[in-house]
């Protein structure tokens, strides 16, 4: 019998925290046990402590492209009971985790299409890494529209908004449509669901054209459903439609 070769565990050290709303927060971390850490825009790391005696483990997406070094971010909620949201959201810099990675096919899919991005919350993390790999280098992304749909409830919450709306002042085949559940009567942006949004777009597009595409998904699971179902109706092939569920 073959031996399951044992996962390494790495240490990273948090650098550097921003709260980015009253729950949530950004972390940047920087791995110590390398000269460089590598991974693709889109995965996850496996974080691991003890509690109670036993080892706890939580996924969490990473919220950047790969630096050239040994950096990684993480976003992520404070949830009331969350063993592992509270320590997240409770460290502080200089202190460490452990973890092992990175895991996940949630990625870029090649030959690279024009592709929308839908997400929700904190699901825009592993979004904040593919348009950062893809517009830091314009090879990447030329001759292709991207779109991304980010849906919350309020304004407070769009997590990442200077670095979307520069990066679509900047790079016109980049689209980037924050929407609001509840909005308040001054916001001036895109409101309702993301699905609506998604369905504006694709109807916006020639008929012939939406076979192109690919459609990646990321949140909570009644909204990557709403999404998939949308998508199947509007004539997508179900290996065009990449997902990721984070409940």
């Amino acid at each position: 019998m073959h031996s399951v070769p044992e996962r390494k565990i790495y240490t990273a050290q948090l650098m550097r925290a921003i709260q980015l709303s009253e729950q949530t927060r950004h972390l940047e971390f920087a791995v110590q046990e390398v000269d460089r850490f590598d991974f693709m825009p889109g995965q996850f790391l496996s974080l691991v402590a003890p509690k109670d005696g036993r080892e706890i483990t939580r996924a969490y997406s990473i919220a950047s492209a790969p630096y050239d070094d040994t950096h990684f971010d993480l976003c992520l909620n404070r949830v009331g009971d969350g063993f592992f949201s509270n320590l997240l959201c409770d460290i502080k810099e200089g202190e460490t985790i452990r973890f092992h990675g990175p895991h996940g096919m949630f990625t870029l899919r090649s030959p690279l299409k024009d592709a929308i991005f839908i997400c929700t919350g904190t699901g825009v993390a592993p979004f904040r890494g593919f348009i950062q790999w893809l517009l830091a280098d314009p090879q990447r992304s030329q001759g292709h529209e991207f779109w991304l749909v980010f849906g919350t409830r309020y304004e407070t919450d769009i997590f990442y908004r200077d670095l979307f709306e520069q990066a679509a002042q900047q790079y016109p085949n980049f689209h980037y449509v924050p929407t609001l559940s509840r909005p308040s009567d001054s916001w001036p942006g895109p409101r309702g669901y993301v699905q609506e949004h998604v369905r504006a777009i694709l109807e916006s597009l020639p008929t012939e054209k939406r076979p192109e595409l690919n459609a990646y998904i990321c949140g909570l699971n009644n909204m990557v459903k709403a999404n998939r179902q949308l998508l199947a109706e509007m004539g997508f092939d179900k290996k065009s439609v990449i997902y990721e569920r984070y409940d």
